[in-house]
């Protein structure tokens, strides 16, 4: 495999009419690649920072095999790669004198790639702790007696609402975002659509939010409720509640992350009907080559 078998661009739209067919042919394992391809489409890349994004796609004889997106300073995502792609791609980068911080892939692509990485740079790889599962609906099987409430789509005269439960998320996860009305179109939250399920009372308790849907597949991201109303039920219910909302868009696939460190959410969705896709791991890089410029 040749380093120069690869075609970058800055450009999406050429990203995706080489790439698109390729990962729409496997929605479920390329799905950070259509989700962030379709972000940096509908925002345009100026939304993403001062530096391009920039896509990869590995081609030869005009056939696809593998993709990547780099978004600084967010990071590095690669579709599966066998070890000798990720290899050719490591070369390609280095000679172009590339920076990574991180590469985030299926844990055997994530692991060929820092390696690769490695040896072409001298930087060092180390595995983050947090280690993720990525899970697609098979039948979806809503919690059997639910908790009493019902299950509401929020809508745009809900947005206070979301940008409230959107911060506490984001809080109990530790990311490091502002979310009110000056910065919500730039976060990460603001393209998803959110069912919240509320007791009989009207009290809301848990939430649940879903991508848009991109070759056909819907991803449920997030799913969140507060510690202090744990264990009553309220996250199975509203996850297959938006579950079941993103089979009614006409989603033919649905996916979506887990935390491996929270048995509890894993059984969950396992009993929702959800299997296991792929394990997912994190790299980071120290000591990264300077970026050229």
């Amino acid at each position: 495999m040749r380093p120069d078998d690869w075609h970058l661009t800055e450009d999406v739209d050429d990203f995706l009419a080489r790439a698109g067919d390729f990962l729409r042919s496997r929605p479920g394992p390329h799905v950070m690649q259509l989700t962030w391809a379709e972000r940096v489409r509908a925002r345009g890349a100026e939304a993403f920072g001062t530096e391009a994004p920039v896509f990869g796609v590995l081609e030869r004889a005009g056939e696809v095999h593998a993709t990547f997106y780099r978004l600084p300073p967010r990071g590095f995502g690669l579709s599966p790669l066998t070890p000798e792609q990720a290899d050719s791609l490591a070369a390609r980068l280095a000679t172009l004198g590339h920076s990574l911080r991180s590469v985030s892939a299926d844990h055997s692509t994530a692991t060929a790639f820092a390696e690769a990485w490695q040896r072409h740079t001298g930087a060092t790889p180390k595995l983050r702790d947090t280690r993720l599962r990525l899970y697609r609906l098979g039948t979806l099987t809503p919690p059997e007696p639910p908790p009493a409430g019902r299950g509401r789509v929020l809508g745009e005269q809900d947005l206070e609402h979301v940008m409230f439960w959107c911060g506490e998320f984001a809080k109990a996860v530790g990311e490091d975002v502002t979310i009110d009305a000056d910065t919500w179109a730039g976060t990460r939250y603001a393209d998803k659509r959110y069912t919240l399920w509320e007791t009989p009372d009207g009290t809301p308790v848990s939430i649940a939010g879903m991508n848009p849907m991109i070759g056909g597949q819907i991803q449920v991201d997030i799913v969140y409720t507060p510690a202090h109303l744990r264990g009553r039920g309220y996250a199975g219910a509203v996850t297959a509640e938006v579950s079941r909302v993103a089979l009614a868009a006409g989603a033919r696939e649905v996916v979506l992350f887990a935390d491996l460190s929270n048995p509890t959410s894993n059984a969950l969705y396992q009993r929702l009907g959800y299997r296991t896709l792929a394990d997912w791991a994190v790299y980071g890089f120290s000591c990264a080559a300077p970026e050229v410029s």
